[in-house]
């Protein structure tokens, strides 16, 4: 592989938030902006990098909150504060326009960016990421409930999921069991030892109680969706647990130039499949780029 296809790992100063990204490629290659989700870090992107970075300039931060990024006591955990964090970070590194990876808890920060800045996406990869109300089922019941309501009586209504076992469940709870080997245990290892640290699980339980926010504005999404019609590349694990897979067709209703996979697979899609994903993406960015169809 070349010098230039290895990802390399920078620690960089954005308006007081230090933040931790990995990144890959030359420069002046079209930019590609990978967001993880919860309780991830930019470490869900380690397999796909070296592949990517033949055709891109690929980076993948921690978000503030998560991984190695440090954020001061005063950061406002929300995602409109992670997207301009992140904004502040390509303007630093000269990234002008990019491809949005829309995942899980990335999907609010792309398109908080994607509403502000549309001129700039040059189309979105969507994977297991939400912004329909299809794709958000009754296990979501008692979090609206909360959302509606935030008392300490709801709020002790919710499932535990911030602690070892919740993170685990991320990975391979509820997903069939010829699923489940095919999972190395480091990533939730890695995610709970760094949601670990003092203060993090409360920052996680902050972070979460503002995806309301990007429920609300589903609607926004839509209409950026009919007016701009970026070209877009669905990859979808069939088997979340979190996401409904009518959230995948959602996408089609809306989106002219769209092409969908469908996995035998789980919400952490390139935790089992990165090989797949890395070649459709490649070509995805590859056919956007010199403005052939999509397929």
């Amino acid at each position: 592989m070349l010098t230039v296809n290895k990802a390399k790992h920078h620690t960089i100063n954005v308006d007081g938030v230090d933040l931790f990204y990995r990144e890959a490629g030359q420069r002046d290659a079209p930019g590609l902006l990978l967001l993880h989700g919860q309780p991830c870090s930019s470490s869900y992107f380690r397999h796909v990098l070296g592949p990517l970075a033949e055709i891109a300039h690929v980076i993948a931060p921690d978000l503030p909150g998560f991984g190695f990024t440090e954020a001061p006591d005063e950061y406002e955990y929300t995602f409109d504060a992670m997207a301009r964090t992140i904004d502040a970070l390509t303007r630093k590194i000269g990234m002008k326009q990019f491809f949005l990876y829309v995942h899980d808890f990335g999907s609010p920060v792309a398109y908080s960016l994607a509403l502000k800045y549309p001129e700039r996406v040059l189309g979105l990869i969507i994977q297991n990421g939400n912004a329909h109300e299809e794709g958000i089922g009754s296990a979501w019941d008692l979090v609206r409930s909360y959302w509606a309501d935030p008392t300490p009586g709801n709020r002790a209504k919710l499932p535990e999921w911030l602690n070892a076992e919740g993170v685990k469940h991320t990975y391979v709870g509820d997903i069939p069991d010829r699923l489940i080997p095919l999972f190395a245990p480091d990533g939730w290892h890695l995610d709970w030892e760094r949601m670990s640290q003092p203060g993090r699980v409360e920052i996680q339980f902050r972070i979460f109680e503002d995806y309301s926010s990007h429920v609300e504005r589903f609607s926004e999404y839509a209409a950026y969706h009919r007016d701009h019609q970026p070209p877009a590349l669905l990859l979808w694990g069939r088997h979340d647990p979190y996401y409904e897979i009518d959230e995948a067709f959602a996408y089609a209703r809306e989106l002219d130039r769209i092409d969908m996979h469908i996995y035998d697979a789980t919400h952490l899609l390139l935790e089992t499949h990165h090989h797949e994903c890395a070649a459709l993406m490649r070509d995805f960015i590859i056919n956007v780029q010199s403005d052939e169809p999509v397929g």
